[in-house]
């Protein structure tokens, strides 16, 4: 046989900040497939809800290209460990104590984000996310860059930039009105109010959603607290796949108890896509894939170095107050005092050190000052 080349970047690489892994492709039989598999890149911080450092930014980014080069995968899963989360953005532990108010080293970090974000929309291979719990902020970005999404019917899917100092331009403002219109885009963008997986199906954000909770009989049953019916509420709207509220939350919160967490209907719905995919020419699904991601391409290609500069300036302003609020303060405490932002700019205030301490809550504040 024929000694290949390796056209890796990085060929020895060992993955210490995320997992790389391979998965058997089924046949149509349900069987594993000799000599073709997945391959698998699994983001690993289930402990802050599986956001990504720096130096997983780094290993996501070898990840795709060893994947792409990978001449027997037949697909990529993009997941994360755990059943929380599969991403909720970049790392505010590293954004509230070491790139706020540092914007030429978020500049340098920025570059890395794009180029993961990048990764994934120029992958060789279709890119299935499978989604294990919240997609949320930069999480809902690098889940919008893949080409398929299934999900666990537990998850959320949604935005935090401007509740927490930022903007969704790491992808989301470029990808999310492709996927669902500017209507429903802008109120995600712009309100952080998070669609439950059954919402993000109906309106076609994700391709397929699995039910995770189990009862004690082993019955699966759809997510206890989403709206999973259509309906029409007393104003005449029609309703898809909200969250339940008032005493239907109370009583969704006791099924849930009941119930344990099993993701082996999501690994299934996985395998049958996985599957399908092995059924079709593989160049003639790269070409389909490259030509139709050229829709998002096109808008990161305008965006994407504008944003990221940008984002690196606004790291001296609202982002020096927004990620210190969610990084240290307490549940109800992670967001700052609108109110009083607004008023002060309006009254001329500098965005300063000064400014921050008044509009963060006691137990940010608390955190805050600690840190500096």
């Amino acid at each position: 046989m024929t000694d290949l080349f390796n056209h890796e970047l990085v060929p020895a690489h060992e993955f210490r900040h995320i997992r790389y892994t391979t998965r058997a492709v089924l046949d149509e039989r349900g069987q594993p497939v000799e000599g073709l598999h997945q391959a698998v890149i699994q983001l690993d911080n289930e402990r802050q809800l599986n956001s990504y450092t720096t130096e997983a930014v780094k290993e996501v980014i070898l990840a795709f290209r060893r994947a792409s080069c990978d001449r027997r995968a037949v697909n990529v899963i993009f997941t994360a460990t755990g059943d929380k989360a599969f991403c909720t953005g970049g790392n505010t532990a590293e954004y509230a104590t070491y790139y706020a108010n540092r914007p030429l080293e978020y500049l340098q970090y920025m570059r890395l984000f794009n180029d993961m974000v990048t990764a994934i929309l120029l992958c060789d291979k279709p890119v299935i996310c499978r989604v294990n719990g919240m997609r949320i902020g930069g999480g809902q970005e690098i889940g919008m860059a893949c080409d398929f999404t299934v999900t666990g019917d537990h998850a959320r899917f949604g935005q935090a930039g401007p509740k927490h100092g930022s903007a969704p331009d790491g992808g989301s403002t470029d990808f999310l009105d492709v996927y669902v219109g500017y209507s429903r885009s802008v109120e995600s963008l712009v309100l952080c109010e998070p669609w439950s997986a059954h919402k993000a199906l109906r309106i076609g954000l994700v391709n397929d959603l699995a039910p995770v909770h189990k009862l004690p009989d082993g019955t699966f049953i759809p997510n206890p607290f989403a709206i999973t019916d259509r309906y029409v509420d007393e104003l005449g709207r029609v309703v898809l796949g909200d969250w339940k509220e008032g005493k239907e939350k109370d009583e969704a919160k006791a099924l849930a108890a009941r119930c344990t967490l099993d993701l082996s209907r999501l690994d299934e719905a996985v395998d049958r896509l996985a599957t399908k995919l092995l059924y079709t020419f593989p160049d003639c699904t790269r070409k389909t894939l490259e030509s139709a991601r050229k829709k998002k391409l096109m808008h990161w290609a305008q965006n994407a170095e504008t944003n990221r500069s940008w984002l690196a300036l606004n790291m001296n302003t609202e982002a020096a107050a927004g990620f210190p609020a969610f990084h240290f303060g307490e549940r109800n405490e992670r967001e700052i005092d609108f109110v009083a932002l607004r008023r002060r700019i309006a009254e001329g205030a500098r965005f300063d050190a000064a400014l921050v301490g008044e509009v963060l809550k006691p137990s940010a504040r608390a955190g805050w000052e600690k840190a500096r």
